[in-house]
């Protein structure tokens, strides 16, 4: 008897009515006596009839086993989970609600890159009294702001050709990443603002070329675009594309803040005919990015590969990219640089809350040092070794607003690199679909339809209008502190509420090393075990 009133359960009912009434509508279109019956119940007939050769078909397949227990009603389920974000993004967030970047912070960047008003009313929506809370400090004195251009020389005393940077610039992101218009519009909008765009390590495509931006060159393990047919790295194909006057730097990517220690493979399907030419890799095969580099495997190596970089380049600057991992790794570098006398010209520090592109989750969530740490880790690593003041550090890690700048730079950061807050720029909403080629606003799809829709000449304009708000905003920031120019800033110019009682200076929680304190000998805990574990000949801990 159980079995007999299954189909009228709650779990098969959909799929009973639905063939019910297929089969009276059926039997009214075969044997109704009027002529017209059947044209009057084609439509509903298909409807229904599609939803029975559904439910059928949900109760054969094997793949979900809520489908074979609820068919058709189940695929509501995966339509709610589909739409999920959108109605969270749209209906229920609030304005410092939304991950990985709030709503305020997205709304922001749209209203100075469309240059409408960008002003909050009624004071903040901010819980001011809430554990990590922070606070940037201002001055009883403050300075008439001085405009935005705010700009860094990069190049120590074995570089050759120094450049004039921004203080803030495009971060890494390579074409293929994001789409032709993407790239023309970053680049276009680089130059009208005078900021540099970093190329990802994709290789140097037309689409950067194109509107004569300056470049900052990375590459990364894959070597593409300077590659041998075997993936090792080829110097002459190198010192051919460097010697273009539109890179003004070269870096050398080790690791990257979303999935640090881990390498990429775009499947032999996906390489274009047009990636192939410009990666230098094979049609027909997959163009894997190895986790690590097969043209140095010791930090001596590694620093002997970066002064060969600038030479290669013709004197123009070079450093390199990472997140930040084992601590003894980066004081090996130190010492590597201490002992070949080669040191980089810049330094990028990228942080676990980084990455545009697609990660396993595990990397994207636990793996690598957040970019604060990280920068204030660096910074004083190279104050005790006496090198501070020839090598700049940029920080690159979920940088949006001027606020995020000058707390980055109060702890060591030079300048700073943003990539999606440019990709806010160009339009896109956050909508998490990045990886899957169905990029909602065409910024990441290689879909020639779905890109069509981000219009060059638009995005350019909002491009520059981003970067030359973000600098007024950090320009009226450092005014208000009573500063000229954010390599004023230091950490006790901010503050960060540790329970509703209790604050601390960023002076106390990021403490300096003094200068030189590494090669005397330190006690700081932070750095004492891990430069005795140092090896400048291995990135192998010392015994």
């Amino acid at each position: 008897m159980e079995t007999l009133m299954l189909p009228f359960s709650p779990r098969f009912i959909v799929l009973t009515i639905c063939a019910v009434v297929t089969a009276l509508l059926l039997s009214i279109g075969l044997f109704d006596h009027n002529p017209k019956a059947f044209d009057v119940v084609f439509v509903p007939l298909l409807i229904f009839g599609g939803l029975t050769l559904l439910g059928i078909r949900d109760l054969m397949q094997k793949s979900h086993a809520i489908l074979r227990n609820y068919p058709i009603s189940a695929h509501m389920r995966f339509l709610l989970e589909e739409i999920r974000p959108e109605m969270r993004q749209y209906f229920f967030e609030s304005e410092k609600d939304g991950m990985p970047f709030s709503r305020d912070t997205r709304a922001v960047v749209y209203q100075r890159a469309k240059m409408v008003l960008d002003k909050r009313p009624f004071g903040t929506q901010e819980d001011v009294y809430r554990d990590g809370y922070e606070w940037m400090h201002h001055s009883m004195a403050p300075k008439t702001s001085v405009g935005e251009k705010f700009r860094i020389t990069i190049g120590g005393p074995d570089c050759a050709k120094p450049y004039s940077a921004s203080v803030f610039n495009i971060s890494a992101m390579s074409f293929g990443a994001l789409s032709p218009n993407a790239v023309r519009a970053l680049n276009a909008g680089a130059k009208k603002g005078g900021f540099a765009h970093d190329t990802g390590e994709g290789g140097v495509s037309p689409y950067h070329r194109e509107k004569g931006g300056d470049i900052i060159w990375e590459i990364g393990s894959g070597y593409f675009g300077c590659r041998h047919r075997d993936g090792s790295f080829d110097p002459d194909e190198f010192a051919r594309v460097a010697s273009d006057d539109q890179i003004k730097m070269v870096e050398l990517k080790v690791s990257q803040g979303a999935k640090p220690g881990h390498g990429g493979v775009l499947p032999a399907a996906k390489v274009s005919e047009e990636i192939s030419k410009i990666r230098g890799v094979a049609m027909g095969e997959d163009c894997i990015s190895p986790a690590s580099h097969r043209a140095f495997s010791t930090p001596i190596e590694m620093m002997k590969f970066v002064g060969e970089m600038r030479r290669l380049s013709g004197g123009k600057p070079a450093g390199f990219k990472l997140c930040v991992g084992h601590r003894w790794e980066f004081l090996a570098i130190c010492k590597a640089m201490l002992e070949t006398g080669v040191y980089p010209d810049f330094i990028v520090i990228d942080g676990n809350e980084g990455g545009t592109g697609a990660a396993p989750l595990e990397f994207m969530d636990h793996l690598g040092m957040p970019m604060r740490e990280g920068v204030s880790f660096v910074h004083n690593a190279l104050v005790g070794i006496n090198a501070r003041d020839r090598i700049r550090i940029g920080a690159s890690g979920k940088i949006a607003t001027a606020f995020d700048m000058a707390r980055a730079m109060a702890i060591g950061a030079d300048w700073c690199n943003s990539a999606r807050g440019f990709m806010f720029a160009l339009g896109c909403i956050q909508s998490l679909s990045c990886h899957t080629d169905r990029c909602p606003t065409g910024v990441t799809s290689q879909d020639p339809i779905r890109n069509r829709a981000l219009v060059v000449p638009h995005k350019i304009e909002r491009v520059y209008n981003y970067h030359h708000a973000t600098l007024h905003a950090l320009a009226e920031l450092i005014a208000a502190a009573g500063l000229e120019h954010p390599q004023d800033l230091r950490p006790i110019h901010f503050s960060q509420r540790k329970s509703t009682t209790e604050v601390a200076s960023f002076a106390r929680l990021y403490p300096a090393l003094r200068p030189g304190e590494l090669l005397e000998g330190t006690e700081d805990a932070r750095y004492s075990d891990a430069w005795k574990m140092a090896r400048a000949d291995s990135f192998q801990p010392a015994a």
